[in-house]
């Protein structure tokens, strides 16, 4: 096993996906802030430290898993920031707005990862320079992860966001019974993730949807800002 390529690894997959999810989370309290629930401000949420947002499994184990075990990605996610939806000014239009916060910011760093990228290649001028390569990589790893991060989270099924978006703009009496489907969130990542895929390759959401989707994305902003990878 390559000591160096597994480090490498951890520094050009694990240090953007930290940055994605800790910004994702604090966009939620912050936006839940402005609309009346203080609640994540509090209990000390709205900080960039990554210490107050680690979820042991999701934001370490997992990740250095996935990338020791050479799957191509690396996914993960940070501790919810607790919203109070009752202390919202209006808490089903508001629910929706909180929501999409988190998938907004990644779309926002996505956009700043690809300005990167494309001011680095510019300067390295596409010649070999470790220290630009580096850093190259580690644009484009982060706008691939913050990219999928939005559209993972806005599967429309809890615990994601998009679940709290549909329930926000569901009737009340739907979306009181949708909302119970949270009760079983690990059992949802778990059919999204494992069971779907081995079952059919027609009932892979990830590779047939969300994948797709991503790949999309990636290549135009990173053609928006005038690179070509």
């Amino acid at each position: 096993m390559n000591q160096d390529n597994i480090v490498t690894k951890i520094a050009t997959w694990l240090v953007p996906l930290v940055i994605a999810i800790v910004f994702h989370e604090v966009a939620h309290g912050l936006v839940a802030r402005r609309l009346g629930d203080p609640t994540a401000e509090q209990r000390g949420r709205l900080s960039l430290n990554p210490l107050k947002h680690v979820d042991p499994f999701g934001t370490v184990i997992l990740p250095l898993f996935l990338a020791v075990a050479n799957v191509g990605a690396i996914f993960g996610w940070a501790k919810p920031v607790p919203v109070n939806y009752a202390r919202l000014r209006n808490p089903r239009r508001d629910m929706v707005l909180v929501a999409l916060a988190g998938p907004g910011m990644n779309l926002l760093l996505a956009l700043v990862g690809a300005l990167i990228l494309a001011a680095t290649l510019s300067v390295s001028g596409g010649g070999e320079d470790p220290a630009a390569e580096f850093i190259a990589r580690n644009a484009l790893n982060f706008v691939s992860i913050n990219v999928f991060l939005a559209v993972f989270n806005l599967i429309p099924l809890p615990p994601f966001d998009g679940g709290h978006v549909a329930e926000g703009l569901l009737p009340p009496p739907l979306a009181a019974k949708f909302r119970q489907i949270g009760r079983y969130s690990l059992l949802v990542f778990v059919m999204l993730l494992l069971v779907l895929p081995r079952l059919s390759p027609q009932l892979d959401v990830i590779g047939r949807v969300v994948a797709p989707l991503v790949r999309a994305i990636v290549l135009g902003l990173i053609g928006l800002v005038g690179t070509v990878v």
